[in-house]
């Protein structure tokens, strides 16, 4: 890799993160008025720091993600399974499958109530927290 292409993988983790956090606040600020919208916002927050996470790594995932123009669910599935792998972090594959979960059946089914969708913000939450310590351990920049 040249040194060219590193600022621009730590810019593009460091932007999904900035998303990832947006999203995060958003889905918390629903999840008591409108459970549907929740598991949208916090599906997203997880799908931006699986990105974020597959950027900073620099797992195959990410480089597969930019050959293609972008980003489809399988990739995002193999890119948390390979975080996961490379972080020693078995459970981050479990946080993205509970946000899965949280996409199909609190978005696409509208089958989730506050109370489902709150217990599973704990997942997102932590996914996003890791890659946000991921990121600060690797620009050594301090973690929102």
């Amino acid at each position: 890799m040249s040194a060219r292409e590193t600022p621009e993988r730590e810019l593009e983790a460091e932007r999904r993160l900035e998303l990832a956090l947006k999203f995060l606040e958003e889905g918390r600020a629903f999840a008591d008025k409108d459970p549907v919208q929740a598991s949208e916002k916090l599906y997203k927050a997880v799908e931006e720091a699986v990105k974020a996470l597959a950027a900073a790594l620099d797992l195959e995932q990410a480089k597969a993600a930019a050959r293609e123009g972008g980003w489809w669910t399988k990739l995002l599935n193999r890119a948390a399974e390979a975080a996961a792998e490379k972080l020693s972090l078995e459970e981050l594959a479990l946080w993205w499958k509970a946000a899965y979960y949280l996409h199909v059946e609190g978005f696409h089914e509208a089958r989730l109530d506050s109370e489902d969708v709150k217990r599973n913000a704990k997942y997102v939450e932590a996914l996003v927290k890791t890659a946000a310590e991921v990121l600060k351990g690797r620009s050594g920049k301090r973690s929102p």
